[in-house]
């Protein structure tokens, strides 16, 4: 997996992390560079976490199911992505909640990255991917969108939540298909 899939995976991966964002954005009154960072670094920090943890349960049980792996790999980020796609539909409005505090700013974190260690499972099994380097952009773009998040929520409000929910999850089954037509043979990147 080459650099530029794994930035496209990263930008998707983000979507979640960048839509609940928004939503905390909304939530100020009064926005600070600390709102800022504190949820770039809780949801940059968590989405780089859990596709490393992913990647070594991942690794462990290869040997087991490598001929399977690319079905594995391709249903996990399909139900990901389709997942997404139905939040992105559903009209429930989110309850929002202006505290930045360890308690909700972890529970906030991790339910924004569990898709990460579905893919990061995934991505053991695709092979010939230098997770340091996906770790990293996953990270980092995750941060970085998540804390411009906030401001965008501040100014906008959550009119951008769908379409960042609705792209991440289209960017996801694309993948998963990618890495399944590669392993058929159909597809030679």
């Amino acid at each position: 997996m080459g650099i530029l899939e794994l930035f496209v995976l990263a930008i998707g991966l983000s979507m979640d992390a960048f839509a609940v964002s928004i939503c905390k954005g909304l939530s100020v009154k009064t926005l600070e560079w600390k709102h800022m960072l504190i949820v770039g670094a809780y949801f940059g920090g968590f989405q780089a976490l859990m596709p490393a943890i992913g990647y070594v349960l991942g690794s462990q049980f290869e040997h087991l199911i490598v001929s399977v792996d690319h079905w594995i790999a391709f249903f996990l980020l399909l139900f990901i992505g389709g997942n997404m796609i139905k939040e992105s539909r559903e009209s429930d409005e989110e309850e929002l909640d202006d505290d930045f505090g360890f308690k909700t700013m972890l529970m906030l974190a991790i339910a924004t990255s569990i898709d990460a260690l579905a893919v990061g499972i995934s991505l053991a099994m695709a092979g010939n991917v230098n997770i340091y380097l996906a770790v990293i952009l996953i990270g980092a773009f995750t941060g970085t969108l998540s804390a411009i998040g906030v401001k965008i929520g501040n100014i906008f409000g959550c009119k951008f939540k769908s379409k960042a929910e609705l792209a991440g999850g289209i960017i996801l089954i694309l993948m998963g298909s990618k890495i399944l037509l590669e392993h058929l043979g159909v597809l030679k990147f």
